[in-house]
């Protein structure tokens, strides 16, 4: 049924049938909804998980993880629209044009289109199944695989291919590896990690171009290559946005709920910028799983009207090889450290600012730090001001300083 000129009516329109839009589509029912809700994906097929990517389905072990079954997204009365993307958005009219012709109306609408992998002339990226799809296809033992950059994908990526006994080179401009998500004394074990892999690391070497069969660096070595990969980060998706006039820096300009420019426009995940009340409400973009999730909820809700701020830790993780790193807050928000490391080989980083925690970060084998960061996690939430003796201690466990009365304001 469509409305006049041709617009077909409806309640709430998601944008992004990733985590975080196909999360929130969910939620609003889950919150009591009634109205249509319309989620539309421009990618075919069902939606999936993302992490799995750069893993199990890269490794050829496993394929697409689903978010959902698509049952539960029929039960729910959610309309999904695969293969089709958002062309244009009329924020006057409450109106989104799609690529197939037709125009959706809204009441009010989420956008969550995430973000698209920077790319670099000559080289594959790793963002969407067909993405692994292709790039599993090349990695075959003995193949040669640089891999540039030296962040998450890029890392994952090429623990994935040395299991699969490629010849990897991880080239990185910066430094050393992960520099900005990831505290330099654990950043040190993943690469210590992937040199016992047999994987060549190479930092402080931008790249100056790809040719055929090799990277050229800046200083005018070659890395001889079969495949390359790029994992140099990725942009939001904030085209339509910007299109339609909505405020756009580093993503789209959000307030504490989630609401855009516009009226009755929200935008969540991985495409948008937010004040975040644990850091001063600095303004910060986050691209993680967890977030998108938790975003994806949190704009449900406030799409029908919840005014709550968003206030979540951000919280990442990578797998590599048997080691598990996670991350909760900022670290780049810290003025002092403080390390712990455990008799089962873990370890635990603290990042302080005025003797408040404001970022954790651990690294073991499996889920040996998953409980501690957890907890570290809950104390940046109460904006705790911990001991940093007992936070270094190993022998003094970290539950019982959630109870001690240590808040900072």
């Amino acid at each position: 049924m469509t409305g006049p000129g041709g617009v077909v009516p409806g309640g709430v329109v998601v944008v992004g049938a990733g985590e975080c839009g196909t999360r929130a589509a969910l939620a609003l029912r889950e919150e009591g909804y009634a109205g249509p809700v319309t989620l539309v994906g421009g990618e075919p097929g069902h939606p999936y998980e993302r992490p799995p990517l750069s893993k199990a389905v890269l490794s050829g072990a496993a394929d697409l993880t689903p978010l959902c079954t698509p049952e539960r997204l029929v039960d729910a009365g959610v309309t999904h629209l695969a293969g089709v993307a958002a062309t244009a958005l009329d924020v006057r009219a409450h109106e989104v044009a799609l690529a197939d012709g037709r125009v959706l109306g809204y009441e009010r609408l989420l956008l969550a289109t995430g973000a698209r992998a920077r790319p670099l002339p000559g080289a594959l990226v790793l963002r969407s199944h067909a993405d692994a799809v292709a790039l599993q296809a090349r990695l075959r033992p003995g193949t040669r695989v640089g891999v540039v950059g030296g962040g998450f994908i890029g890392l994952e990526v090429a623990a994935t291919a040395a299991g699969l006994g490629c010849a990897v080179t991880v080239v990185e401009a910066a430094p050393r590896l992960m520099g900005r998500a990831v505290p330099e004394r654990l950043a040190a074990r993943v690469a210590a990690r992937h040199a016992e892999a047999g994987v060549a690391v190479r930092c402080a070497s931008p790249v100056a171009r790809l040719e055929p069969g090799r990277i050229v660096l800046a200083d005018g070595q070659v890395v001889e290559t079969d495949v390359v990969v790029a994992g140099i980060g990725s942009a939001p998706e904030t085209a339509l946005a910007a299109a339609a006039g909505l405020a756009v820096a580093d993503g789209i300009v959000v307030d504490g709920s989630l609401a855009t420019s516009a009226p009755d426009v929200f935008a969540a995940g991985d495409c948008c910028s937010f004040p975040h009340p644990l850091y001063d409400d600095r303004r910060v973009r986050l691209e993680s799983w967890r977030a998108a999730q938790e975003q994806g909820v949190h704009a449900a809700r406030a799409l029908l009207g919840d005014p709550e701020p968003y206030a979540a830790v951000p919280w990442f993780w990578s797998d590599q090889y048997e080691l598990s790193l996670q991350v909760a807050g900022l670290p780049g928000a810290a003025t002092e450290e403080v390390v712990r490391v455990r008799p089962d080989g873990a370890e635990l980083w603290f990042g302080l600012d005025a003797g408040r925690l404001v970022a954790v970060a651990g690294i073991g084998t499996g889920t040996a730090v998953a409980k501690d960061v957890r907890i570290g996690e809950l104390l940046i939430a109460q904006r705790a001001a911990p001991d940093p003796a007992a936070l270094a201690d190993p022998g003094v466990a970290l539950k019982p300083l959630l109870r001690a009365p240590s808040p900072v304001g």
